[in-house]
């Protein structure tokens, strides 16, 4: 605990003739090291605590300046050691200051009456007319956000995290804000009731407003040129920048957000970029991405979404107002120009493409296309299965988490085959073979939730699913019997049989989190009895589903195992398993073929038009490869013909294994 003196009446002279003054300089104290020489034109008001004044802060260019306070009015401020506070053109007042702290060309710093720095926060997502609201905090996950966005079924689920969350904003509260250690805030204008943790960068700011800026060391905060913030929470790691504008929103951990980009009532969270277009009512779970400026996104929920330019979606029908809400589920896609009139549900990894107004759900028919003709929405099941941008945004998205704040508040499943997925693909499977059935094999075309799906695509849509399923299946059991030594029937039975009960039946995707569903509820549950009654238990239950995702996932895969295959647990021999094996091996070198066929049309000679200017087809061929490459060594290229070769090895050694 820092100790501070007063001021010696030697110390008062010196301040005065440095044309310092003081409403009492009886309230103005310092630190015991505490030297006058770098304190010019400031004005104490209330109580005023200095640290020492020692070190040099080196700017861009080479220029040092000297720590001190100059042409600067405090109240009820305490300024730790080693800052440099300079030109405030108004004043700065009821703050706590950290260590090595940069202010100069500043408008205003002050916190008006208790507040609660942002936290507390209603955003009306989803549904701008309200019913939906989440209220925000600095210690707010997507899955929190989830529960109380979308459960609103358990009112007393929704009361019991209210209080939850007001409590902890409550103990938030306080009359005198914060600005942290190691601290840069420059050329910036109005700043009121606003927490500023440590490392933050704050350079030529308009507004900032009731919010909370979660700096910290591991992972700064940066907020630029122009942007205007209102009611806000800013999370460790993000970046704000470029006239970027904020009206009651959540900003996650390593979000992005810049280029005039504007938001309301909206939920970003880990690893969000957001540029140049808007966005109201939405809550854009991890991975959600939209860079162009004819963008609009409204009242939907998004993750590993990005949006193509000029995507767009209604939220009224010009009845009862903006009412509506729709869900692009994760990995969902939008290309260029395309519109959604809400309600609507797009299923996993899908790709909206055209204007779609008859609110279709294709939830159970994931990794399709959704392709508008004649204002008709016709539905191809299953073919981004085969799709080299599928696997690739699959790679990428782990490569892109750029948080780097040791407390994470998101759970975040990357897996592409997950049992959130595989059930969503069994139950398509069954709802394409019924329509078979009641349509006969022989229609052209199949109504489905407002689509068509015409016969050929439904065909290649059931086997699409099933060779998904077949690699999902034989990769759980490949690694359920990795390394071990099986000598007989009874032993690989033994090994099979599931670590715990937990994970059968559904499975959701919490924002990102993929859970058994039973696991959710019980959660739910144990808010509502109050058991769990704070926020940082809510953190730790998340993060324990997510930390035992493949003991639960393989409880599931084995049930479904046999239910697939048709096999009784008591009579599963080594001879099934060979066959379950060998029937992955197919299936993933079939996936891989149609994934090494279809990037090779990037490499097509039309993908080649608009190279080799002013040059004949073999000049055209070398420009090409200069920019993009051969196909034989393009490195993703590579790695799926890799890919088919180590799998096939993997496999031919657990059937080796097996059969000895």
């Amino acid at each position: 605990m820092k100790t501070y003196r007063k001021l010696t009446e030697e110390e008062i002279s010196c301040l005065k003739a440095q044309s310092c003054v003081a409403d009492n300089w009886e309230e103005v104290e310092v630190a015991e090291r505490f030297r006058t020489e770098h304190v010019h034109h400031a004005r104490f008001s209330g109580h005023v605590r200095l640290g020492v004044f020692e070190d040099t802060f080196t700017l861009a260019g080479g220029i040092t300046k000297h720590a001190g306070l100059r042409h600067v009015t405090l109240h009820e401020v305490t300024v730790g050691d080693n800052c440099l506070i300079e030109n405030v053109k108004n004043y700065i007042a009821n703050y706590e200051i950290g260590d090595h702290t940069f202010i100069e060309n500043v408008d205003i710093i002050l916190v008006d009456g208790k507040s609660r720095f942002g936290n507390g926060v209603e955003v009306a997502v989803l549904n701008e007319t309200g019913g939906r609201e989440v209220y925000i905090h600095d210690n707010l996950s997507a899955h929190q956000a989830y529960f109380m966005a979308l459960y609103r079924h358990r009112p007393q689920l929704i009361g019991r995290m209210k209080k939850m969350i007001l409590d902890y904003a409550d103990a938030r509260a306080s009359e005198t804000g914060r600005i942290g250690s190691h601290v840069t805030i420059v050329d910036s204008g109005y700043i009121r009731n606003v927490c500023i943790g440590d490392y933050c960068k704050i350079k030529g700011v308009g507004r900032l407003k009731n919010g909370t800026v979660n700096s910290n060391e591991a992972a700064p905060v940066h907020l630029g040129q122009g942007v205007i913030c209102d009611d806000f929470i800013i999370s460790s790691g993000s970046h704000v920048q470029d006239g970027t504008m904020l009206t009651r929103c959540f900003v996650g951990q390593a979000c992005h957000l810049g280029h005039t980009y504007s938001a309301s009532d909206s939920l970003f969270f880990s690893n969000c970029q957001e540029e140049n277009g808007e966005a109201c009512a939405i809550f854009a779970g991890p991975f959600t991405v939209t860079h162009h400026k004819s963008t609009l996104l409204i009242a939907g929920m998004f993750s590993f979404m990005n949006a193509g330019s000029g995507s767009n979606q209604s939220n009224h029908m010009y009845k009862l107002g903006p009412i509506h809400q729709g869900v692009l589920e994760r990995g969902a896609k939008t290309t260029s120009d395309s519109y959604i009139l809400w309600p609507a549900r797009i299923g996993a990894f899908s790709l909206v493409m055209g204007r779609h107004v008859h609110h279709p759900d294709t939830s159970d028919l994931p990794f399709s296309y959704l392709i508008e003709e004649k204002n008709t929405t016709y539905l191809v099941p299953g073919v981004n299965l085969r799709s080299v941008g599928t696997i690739r945004d699959a790679q990428k998205w782990p490569k892109r988490d750029k948080r780097t704040d040791p407390h994470r508040l998101d759970q975040i499943n990357y897996n592409l085959l997950s049992p959130y997925t595989i059930q969503k693909m069994m139950n398509g499977r069954r709802i394409m073979k019924e329509l078979t059935r009641v349509s006969g094999e022989t229609s052209e075309i199949y109504s489905y939730q407002s689509a068509k799906i015409k016969n050929s695509s439904l065909n290649k849509g059931i086997k699409f699913y099933e060779t998904a399923i077949q690699k999902f299946l034989g990769n759980s059991v490949i690694k359920r019997l990795e390394g071990q030594v099986i000598t007989d029937d009874a032993a690989l039975r033994a090994r099979l049989l599931p670590d715990c009960p937990v994970g059968k039946g559904e499975w959701v995707d919490i924002s990102g989190l993929i859970a058994p569903k039973s696991e959710i509820e019980r959660l739910m549950d144990d808010i509502e009895q109050g058991t769990v009654c704070r926020v940082e238990q809510m953190h730790a239950r998340f993060a324990e589903m997510h930390a035992h995702y493949y003991e639960y996932e393989w409880t599931w895969a084995y049930e479904k195992m046999l239910e697939y295959y048709g096999l009784d647990a008591d009579t599963l021999t080594r001879k099934n398993i060979i066959e379950i094996v060998q029937r992955w091996q197919a299936a993933v070198v079939g996936l891989d073929r149609m994934v090494y066929e279809d990037a090779k049309k990037e490499f097509s000679l039309t993908s080649m038009t608009g190279f080799g200017a002013d040059g004949s087809r073999e000049e055209q061929r070398m420009d090409f490869e200069e920019v993009r490459g051969a196909f034989d060594s393009n490195p993703f290229v590579t790695a799926v013909l890799e890919h088919i070769r180590v799998k096939t090895e993997l496999g031919n050694e657990l059937i080796a294994r097996l059969q000895a």
